[in-house]
C-alpha cells in the first residue's frame, strides 16, 4: 500500500508540474504576441529569438500574505529616462523563498486606476541578486489585478517577471523598482537578460 501510495503521489506531482509547464508556456506566447500588437513595443518580429527565459520552476510561484495599506500618499518613482511616475503604496505582502522570509511592496498608480481598462491593475517592480548577470540590470516586474487578493492572500509566480521595456530600447518611461522591493536572494524564474541589441 505504501509503495502504492508513493506511486500515486508522484504520477499527480508529475501531472501538476507538466500542466502548470503547458500553462506557463501558454502565457509566455501570449508575451511575445503582444510585443507585436503594441504599436509602441520597441521589439519586432525578428527581436522576439532574443527573448530569454528560466526553465518553468513551481518552487518560484509562492502564496503570500497581504496587507492593505490605507490612506498612503502618493510618491514619486524615478524612471530610467530620468522622468517620474506617480504612485502609491498598496499592499505590503510577506511569503517564504527558497526558505528565506521575504517582504514586498505592491504599487497602484492613480492616473492609470481612473481608466478603465487600468482600474484594477496592480504593479509589482523588484530586484534581485540575478540582476546585471543572468537578468536585466533594472530589475523586473510583475503585474497583478486587485481580484488577485483573496481572503487575505495572493498568488506571486516569478516565472511570469518579465522585463521593462527599458530592456530593449532606451527612451521609455519604466518605473525604477524602489529599495525596498530589494530581494536578497537570486530569483532564477522568469525573463533572463535579452540578447539582442539595445535600441537607442
Amino acid at each position: 500500500m505504501k509503495y502504492l501510495f508513493l506511486l500515486f503521489i508522484l504520477v499527480a506531482t508529475n501531472s501538476f508540474a507538466q500542466n502548470y509547464n503547458t500553462v506557463l508556456a501558454a502565457h509566455r506566447q501570449s508575451y511575445k504576441d503582444d510585443f507585436l500588437k503594441d504599436a509602441n513595443s520597441p521589439l519586432k518580429q525578428t527581436d522576439l529569438k532574443n527573448l530569454h527565459f528560466y526553465d518553468a520552476d513551481s518552487t518560484y510561484r509562492v502564496i503570500a500574505d497581504v496587507e492593505i495599506l490605507l490612506n498612503e500618499a502618493t510618491f514619486q518613482i524615478p524612471t530610467f529616462n530620468g522622468s517620474n511616475q506617480q504612485y502609491v503604496r498598496f499592499a505590503k505582502i510577506s511569503f517564504t523563498l527558497n526558505g528565506k522570509p521575504q517582504q514586498l511592496t505592491i504599487y497602484r498608480n492613480p492616473r492609470l486606476s481612473k481608466m478603465e481598462e487600468y482600474k484594477d491593475y496592480l504593479f509589482l517592480p523588484f530586484t534581485d541578486e540575478t540582476n546585471g548577470n543572468e537578468t536585466y540590470g533594472g530589475g523586473r516586474y510583475i503585474d497583478l489585478k486587485v481580484q488577485d487578493i483573496n481572503d487575505g492572500h495572493v498568488e506571486i509566480d516569478f516565472n511570469k517577471a518579465y522585463n521593462p521595456y527599458c530592456a530593449y530600447a532606451d527612451g521609455y518611461q519604466c518605473p525604477k523598482p524602489p529599495s525596498e522591493n530589494s530581494l536578497k536572494l537570486k530569483v532564477e524564474a522568469g525573463e533572463k537578460q535579452y540578447s539582442g541589441e539595445k535600441k537607442h
